[in-house]
């Protein structure tokens, strides 16, 4: 919810490792929000407070009215671990692997079918929910630049 000055309890955040360049952080970045608005259901979506900011010749600008806060993980294995406890507080979320890119979509669904769990190469992972439940789980991560 938000009060009248705009002030919000929600929050998105992504979660991006360290150890890929730039272009492929923004691909990662970008499919990991397309699938969490895929992934988010109708009250999700009325949290997510998005907002028609209109320009002064009247042209529609939709954005989140919500912080994105973009992060960077040193270690690939701290992503994981960020999923499990996102999973486990119920924090709508989605992540990103290694074996999910090059080839086509196909090869990439066989590679990461093919691959178990703990061996799975995390490139990022997004989440939604309340600031105060995703806060603690993203607090020892840096800012991303």
């Amino acid at each position: 919810m938000s009060d009248e000055n705009g002030k919000t309890d929600y929050k998105f955040v992504v979660l991006l490792s360290k150890k890929i360049g730039t272009g492929v952080a923004l691909n990662v970045a970008s499919h990991m929000v397309a699938a969490l608005m895929a992934k988010a259901t109708e009250e999700d979506k009325e949290m997510m407070k998005f907002l028609e900011y209109v320009d002064g010749s009247g042209k529609v600008h939709l954005v989140s009215g919500l912080s994105l806060i973009v992060l960077r993980a040193d270690n690939s294995n701290k992503i994981p671990q960020a999923r499990n406890s996102a999973i486990d507080e119920g924090i709508l979320n989605v992540d990103f692997t290694e074996s999910m890119t090059g080839g086509t979509y196909v090869e990439q669904i066989k590679r990461t079918q093919a691959t178990p769990e703990s061996d799975l190469i995390y490139y990022g992972l997004c989440m939604f929910g309340l600031k105060e439940k995703i806060d603690p789980l993203t607090s020892k991560f840096s800012l991303y630049h």
